[in-house]
C-alpha cells in the first residue's frame, strides 16, 4: 500500500460491530470511521471521502440498498462491501445485482473482511 492508509467507512447500527470492526482494521493498517447509520455517513461525507464502504444491509432509517443507490446516483464510484446478519437467497441476489465488491455475513472471519476490504481498494485504484 506504498505507507498510504486507505479510508473504510463502516456504516452499522449494530455498536459492538462497529467497535470490532475498527479495531480489526486499525490492526491491519487501515484508517476507519464509523457511522451508526445511513443518514450519519451522509452528513460525514463531507469531511471524509472513504476509500471503501463496509455497509450493513439492514440499517434503521435508510437501509444499506438505498445508500448505495443514492451514492451511484450522486455519481459515486466508491466501492462497497454489504455485510449483513440477514443472510438469504433473495438478498445475496439483490445485492450481487448492484455491482458490489463483496457480500458478507457478519459470522464470516475477519480475514474475509480485509481480503474483500483489500480487493475494493486494489480495485478501486486500479481504475483511477
Amino acid at each position: 500500500m506504498s505507507g498510504e492508509k486507505f479510508k473504510v467507512a463502516i456504516v452499522d447500527d449494530d455498536a459492538s460491530l462497529c467497535h470490532a470492526m475498527d479495531r480489526l482494521l486499525r490492526a491491519a493498517g487501515f484508517q476507519s470511521f464509523t457511522h451508526a447509520s445511513a443518514e450519519a455517513f451522509l452528513e460525514d461525507l463531507e469531511r471524509e471521502q472513504p476509500d471503501c464502504i463496509l455497509l450493513d444491509i439492514q440499517l434503521g432509517g435508510m437501509s444499506g440498498f438505498e445508500l448505495q443507490t443514492l451514492l451511484t446516483a450522486s455519481g459515486s464510484t466508491t466501492p462497497v462491501i454489504f455485510i449483513t446478519a440477514h443472510d438469504d437467497p433473495e438478498t445475496r441476489e439483490q445485492a450481487r445485482q448492484t455491482n458490489c465488491v463483496a457480500y458478507l455475513r457478519k459470522t464470516d472471519p475477519g480475514e474475509a473482511v480485509l481480503k474483500a476490504i483489500r480487493k475494493a481498494v486494489h480495485f478501486d485504484k486500479a481504475k483511477a
